[in-house]
C-alpha cells in the first residue's frame, strides 16, 4: 500500500504553529485569548504567515544566488552577483520591515486613533 502524501503550504504551517502557541499559552493558565478579539488572532496569524513566507522566499533567492556564484568565471562577475544580491536583499528587508510594522500597528487596539504617523 502506497503512502499518501499531503502537501501543505508554508502559510498553513505558520497559522497552525500560531494556533498551537496560543493554545499552549491558554493551557498554561494565562487566560483565555478570546478576550483579545478575533481581529487580533487573525492579524497574528497573518503576521506569522507573512514572516514565514518572506523567509522562504529569501532562502529560495539565497540558493539562486549561490548557483550564480558557482557559475562566475572571474572576480568581476563574482562582485556583480554579490552586489546585486546585497542590493536586492537590503531592499526586500526594508520593505518587509515596513510591512510588518504596519501589520503590528493594525493589531493594536486604538493604535490608529492615537498614532499620527505610522512609519512605513
Amino acid at each position: 500500500m502506497a503512502k499518501k502524501t499531503q502537501e501543505t503550504s508554508i502559510t498553513d504551517d505558520a497559522i497552525a504553529t500560531g494556533e498551537a502557541i496560543l493554545k499552549q499559552i491558554e493551557d498554561a493558565g494565562l487566560g483565555a485569548l478570546p478576550g483579545m478579539g478575533a481581529g487580533w488572532v487573525q492579524t497574528m496569524g497573518a503576521l506569522n504567515a507573512e514572516i514565514v513566507s518572506f523567509v522562504a522566499d529569501r532562502v529560495r533567492q539565497d540558493m539562486q544566488t549561490q548557483q550564480k556564484l558557482l557559475q562566475c568565471k572571474n572576480a568581476i562577475d563574482l562582485q556583480k552577483v554579490q552586489m546585486a544580491f546585497l542590493e536586492e536583499a537590503y531592499s526586500q528587508y526594508t520593505a518587509e520591515t515596513g510591512k510588518l510594522i504596519k501589520m503590528s500597528m493594525d493589531m493594536l487596539p486604538g493604535a490608529k486613533a492615537s498614532t499620527k504617523h505610522t512609519p512605513v
